[in-house]
């Protein structure tokens, strides 16, 4: 699996090392994930998540009802 958030679509960045002498090298930054599993009372059935710290603490504010539902919208979840 890619190292991509399920429910934002945040992904893997592209930037550069630069050291004290100002030299650039290629580097990536990698989002912060974590695999969570998630009860949806609505479908009665456990769902597992590859999701961002980020969007952890959303689904802990609006709920994964709403969190999934949107991800679904915007084409992030099937």
């Amino acid at each position: 699996m890619s190292r991509v958030c399920q429910l934002t679509g945040k992904s893997v960045m592209v930037g550069n090392n630069v050291s004290h002498s100002n030299r650039k090298t290629k580097r990536r930054f990698l989002p912060n994930l974590v695999t969570k599993k998630f009860y949806l009372p609505e479908e009665d059935r456990f769902i597992t998540l590859k999701i961002s710290t980020s969007a952890l603490r959303t689904v802990t504010k609006k709920g994964i009802s709403a969190c999934v539902k949107e991800a679904r919208e915007k084409g992030y979840l099937k």
